[in-house]
C-alpha cells in the first residue's frame, strides 16, 4: 500500500511540486492523510491580529485545499484512492478564545463533505476528529491539564487502524476516532 502523511503545506506552488516528486519517487498514493493544523494564542476574537488569523485560515484551510487540488486528479486517474482531512472536535462545535481555529475547522468539514460529492467511485474523502490528545497545540490552549488527555504514541495505533480500514463506503463522513 501506498500512503503519504502530510503535516501542511499552505503554498499552492509547494504542494504541486510535492504531488510531482511524489509521482516520480512513489506514484499515487492510496491513502493520504491531510493534517494540517496550527491554532491562534487564546483570544477573543477582536484580539486576535490579522496576521495570526490568515495563519490559521491559510494552514488549515488553504493546505488541505492544495493537497485536494493536486492530489486527488492523480487518485483519479488511478480510480481508488483515500484522503483524510484531519478535523477537530471544534470544527462540530465551538469554543471561545479560538474562533479561526473553530472557523477553520468547521470548513474542513464542509470541504470534505462537498468534495466528496465530486469524487467519483473508488474514491473516499473524510474529516476525522481525533479527539483530544496532549499535544504542544492542546497545551497552547488547556495548559498544563493537558497532561491528563491521550499521548499521541497511544492514540496512533488506534487511529492508523482506523485509516487504515476505511472504504469508498466511508465516503462524505465526519468520522472521530
Amino acid at each position: 500500500m501506498n500512503y503519504m502523511f502530510v503535516s501542511f503545506q499552505s503554498s499552492n506552488s509547494s504542494v504541486q511540486e510535492l504531488a510531482r516528486a511524489v509521482m516520480e519517487k512513489k506514484g499515487v498514493p492510496d491513502i493520504i492523510v491531510n493534517n494540517a493544523g496550527t491554532i491562534n494564542k487564546n483570544n477573543r476574537l477582536w484580539e486576535v491580529p490579522e496576521e495570526e488569523f490568515n495563519t490559521v485560515i491559510d494552514t488549515n484551510i488553504k493546505g488541505i485545499a492544495n493537497m485536494l487540488r493536486h492530489f486527488i486528479p492523480l487518485m483519479i486517474e488511478k480510480k481508488q484512492g483515500v484522503i483524510v482531512n484531519m478535523s477537530s472536535g471544534w470544527g462540530r462545535s465551538a469554543a471561545a478564545q479560538v474562533a479561526p481555529y473553530c472557523a477553520s475547522k468547521w470548513a474542513v468539514e464542509g470541504l470534505t463533505k462537498s468534495v466528496a460529492k465530486e469524487v467519483p467511485s473508488g474514491m473516499a474523502i473524510v474529516a476525522l476528529n481525533p479527539g483530544v490528545i496532549n499535544t504542544d497545540m492542546l497545551a497552547s490552549c488547556f495548559g498544563s491539564s493537558s497532561s491528563l488527555y491521550q499521548a499521541p504514541d497511544s492514540w496512533a495505533p488506534k487511529a492508523a487502524d482506523m485509516i487504515l480500514n476505511l472504504t469508498m463506503a466511508d465516503n462524505g463522513s465526519s468520522l472521530s476516532v
